[in-house]
């Protein structure tokens, strides 16, 4: 029931500004780009499609995928207006019925911290649709109290993370609110 309320929650913000969603592609979304050939690209949680865009015109084939219809409206929209391609889907990052890689990068900004017990499904979905070699790009915060069931990431959550999935590299910092956060680069080995 709390996964529902959370969900609606979220919904709820496409009809605002969602603190989330400042319109800007992240550093290390640009790295990546600069330093990989194009390929195929999934965002997971896309949100209003700002990466969806930035991959899009850096000559990937992109998917985006969210769970909130308001949000892929507006991704629509927005890749409309930039004269791009792109799928877009209303799905459930834990169950992507229809959506076949396999995809050389998938970006998540914020969605697999947000899972609490459903992060073991989403790992099999992503594990599914990444290709062998394909690229997790994925920023999360981490939660104060693992116990309380907040959305963010536990330590032990990087522990339900495939042995097919190699980090490559970890930055930790803080987000707007000083809590702790990481972006993760992980890559599939087989």
């Amino acid at each position: 029931m709390r996964n529902f309320f959370r969900r609606i929650t979220f919904s709820l913000w496409y009809y605002f500004n969602p603190p989330w969603d400042s319109g800007i592609s992240p550093p290390e979304l640009l790295d990546f780009i600069k330093k990989n050939l194009p390929g195929k690209a999934i965002d997971i949680g896309c949100g209003t499609g700002t990466n969806v865009i930035t991959l899009a015109q850096a000559g990937w084939q992109v998917t985006g995928v969210d769970f909130a219809p308001r949000a892929i409206r507006i991704a629509r929209r927005k890749a409309r207006k930039a004269e791009i391609r792109v799928a877009l889907h209303v799905r459930d990052s834990t169950d992507l019925k229809g959506i076949r890689g396999p995809f050389d990068l998938a970006l998540d900004m914020g969605c697999f911290h947000s899972l609490g017990d459903k992060k073991a499904d989403y790992l099999t979905e992503l594990d599914r649709i990444l290709a062998p070699s394909g690229h997790w790009l994925m920023y999360g915060f981490f939660t104060p109290d693992p116990a309380s069931n907040a959305p963010g990431l536990a330590e032990a959550d990087l522990d339900l993370i495939p042995a097919s999935m190699s980090l490559i590299w970890r930055q930790g910092g803080f987000d707007k609110r000083e809590r702790s956060s990481a972006w993760f680069l992980f890559q599939k080995m087989s």
